[in-house]
C-alpha cells in the first residue's frame, strides 16, 4: 500500500509540473478560501476602506499530501490618508511544483462620498511580478522537450490594474482587474510562451443584525479568466459577541469550506479555513489549510470601534 500510494503521489507530481508548463500559457492569479478577509489583494479600490491602519498576513497550504502543491503567502498593509485617499502595499509569494512566483504592489485609492451612508472608492494598483522555474526541483524531466529543461530566471513583468468598491454601513460590492496589462515572455530558444491573461473580480457581500450579539454575513467572489470557466465562491459566516466567526463556503465544483476566527484583542484578529476538496484529487490529499494574522496599528482611541464585519 506505501508503495502503491509513493507511486501515486509521483504520479500526481508529474500532473502538476505538466500544469505549471500548461499554465503557462495562461497563468492564474492565487485563490484564497478567506477573500473576505483578504480584499485588498485582489480589489485595490478597498484600500483604506475601514478608517484604520491594517496589516494582514496569509498563509495557505493547498491539498496537503501532494508533493509540489500550491504554497502562497501574502502581506498587505493599508489605511486612509486624510479624508478622502487610502494607500496600501501589497506583496504575494506563490508556489506550485517548480513554479515560483512574487508579487509586489502598491495601492492607491480614492474615496467618493456618493450619500449619507454610502461610499464609492476608486482604486489602482502598480508594481512588478517575478517569475522563477526551476525544473530540477521537479521529479520529471524530459531530454527532448527543451521547454522541461531551460530554467526562467527573475522573468520581470509589469502589473497595472484597477477596481472599484461600492459600500455602506452594513453591505459591499467589488469589481476588480488586478492586472489589465497581457504580456507575452520566452524563453532563450523561443519554444516556451509565458501568456498573463487578464483576471476580473466580482465580490459582495451583506451583514445582517440578527440581534445585538449576533451577526450574520453571506458573501461571494466570482472569478473571470479569458480562455477559463467562470469560478464562484459563496460563503456564510456568524459573528457572535463581535469576538467569534464562524461560517462555512463553498467553491463551485471544487470544494467545501469550514471557517472560523477569534478576535483575539481588540488589535488581533486570528482566522482559519480549511478546504475538503470534491474532485478527483480528493483521493490523494489531506485538505487545504488557510491561516489568516490581522493587526489593527491604530491607537487605542480608534481601536475601540466596532468590528465592520468586512
Amino acid at each position: 500500500m506505501k508503495k502503491t500510494n509513493n507511486i501515486l503521489r509521483k504520479f500526481l507530481l508529474v500532473i502538476l509540473i505538466t500544469f505549471c508548463k500548461n499554465s503557462l500559457l495562461g497563468q492564474q492569479q492565487p485563490q484564497y478560501t478567506q477573500y473576505m478577509y483578504n480584499t485588498m489583494s485582489i480589489n485595490p479600490g478597498y484600500t483604506g476602506t475601514n478608517g484604520r491602519l491594517e496589516a494582514i498576513l496569509l498563509h495557505r497550504s493547498q491539498w496537503i499530501g501532494i508533493d509540489g502543491a500550491p504554497v502562497t503567502q501574502s502581506l498587505g498593509v493599508h489605511g486612509k490618508l486624510g479624508e478622502y485617499t487610502g494607500l496600501g502595499l501589497s506583496v504575494i509569494n506563490d508556489k506550485i511544483g517548480p513554479q515560483s512566483q512574487q508579487y509586489f504592489n502598491g495601492n492607491f485609492a480614492y474615496h467618493i462620498k456618493m450619500s449619507e451612508k454610502t461610499i464609492l472608492s476608486l482604486g489602482i494598483n502598480a508594481g512588478f511580478n517575478l517569475l522563477n522555474i526551476d525544473w530540477s526541483k521537479g521529479t520529471y524531466r524530459s531530454q527532448t522537450d527543451n521547454a522541461f529543461n531551460e530554467n526562467l530566471n527573475n522573468n520581470t513583468r509589469l502589473i497595472i490594474g484597477t477596481g472599484g468598491f461600492l459600500y455602506g454601513e452594513n453591505w459591499y460590492l467589488g469589481l476588480s482587474i488586478p492586472n489589465f496589462i497581457i504580456t507575452e515572455s520566452y524563453d532563450d530558444i523561443k519554444e516556451s510562451i509565458i501568456r498573463r491573461k487578464t483576471h476580473y473580480y466580482l465580490q459582495g457581500g451583506y451583514v445582517f443584525d440578527l440581534s445585538p450579539s449576533l451577526k450574520f454575513k453571506p458573501a461571494f467572489l466570482a472569478k473571470l479568466v479569458e480562455g477559463a470557466p467562470v469560478t464562484y465562491d459563496a460563503s456564510a459566516n456568524f459573528m457572535i459577541n463581535e469576538k467569534f466567526v464562524i461560517g462555512a463556503g463553498y467553491r463551485f465544483t471544487d470544494a467545501f469550506s469550514a471557517l472560523a476566527g477569534f478576535q483575539i484583542t481588540n488589535s488581533i484578529f486570528v482566522g482559519y479555513a480549511y478546504d475538503h476538496s470534491i474532485t478527483d484529487l480528493q483521493k490523494y490529499n489531506d485538505g487545504s489549510h488557510e491561516i489568516i494574522l490581522k493587526f489593527n496599528l491604530n491607537d487605542k482611541a480608534k481601536l475601540a470601534r466596532s468590528p465592520r464585519f468586512f
